[in-house]
C-alpha cells in the first residue's frame, strides 16, 4: 500500500488524538470529512492502522514499578513461554529480540512482591536480567 503526504498527515493527527472528528481533520488538511473518512477506512483495511487505544497513567492505577526483563530461554521450544506471556496481565509489551537474550518484556506491577512472583515464574523458562525504570524521559504517547 502506497501512502502519500495526506495519509501521513492524517496518521499524525490521529496519533496525537485518535478521537478527533473526521470533519476537524478535514479542516486542518483542507479536505471534506467524508474524504478523510474514506482515507482512514483505506488505512484500516490496508493494515496501516491496526487499532485505536487509550493511554493510562500507570501511577494513578497503582502500577508503581516498571521493569524491563530480558529473558534467556533454556530451551528452543518457545511456545509455552509465549502462552505464559500472553496470559500475564503484568506484561504490557513482549518482543522477541536478536542479540543478547531471547525476549524483552515490559512489566508493570503494583509492588516488589508482585514483581518477584512474576520473576520466579519466568525462571521455569530460563534466566533473566532485570532493569527497573526510574523515570520516563520520553513516551510516544505523552
Amino acid at each position: 500500500m502506497l501512502l502519500d503526504d495526506i495519509d501521513f498527515q492524517i496518521i499524525r493527527l490521529l496519533t496525537e488524538n485518535s478521537r478527533i472528528q473526521w470533519k476537524e481533520i478535514g479542516k486542518l488538511i483542507h479536505m471534506t470529512g467524508q474524504a478523510v473518512g474514506n482515507r482512514i477506512k483505506k488505512l484500516e483495511d490496508g493494515g496501516v492502522i491496526k487499532a485505536y487505544s487509550i493511554i493510562l497513567d500507570e501511577m494513578k492505577l497503582g502500577l508503581s514499578y516498571t521493569a524491563f526483563v530480558t529473558v534467556f530461554m533454556k530451551t528452543t521450544n518457545h511456545s509455552s513461554f509465549a502462552s505464559f506471556i500472553n496470559e500475564r496481565k503484568e506484561v504490557s509489551e513482549a518482543h522477541r529480540i536478536s542479540g543478547e537474550g531471547c525476549y524483552l518484556l515490559k512489566v508493570q506491577v503494583e509492588s516488589q512482591e508482585q514483581l518477584n512472583d512474576f520473576l520466579n515464574k519466568v525462571l521455569t523458562f530460563g534466566n533473566y536480567r532485570l532493569n527497573l525504570s526510574i523515570q520516563v524521559i520520553k513516551s510516544q504517547f505523552t
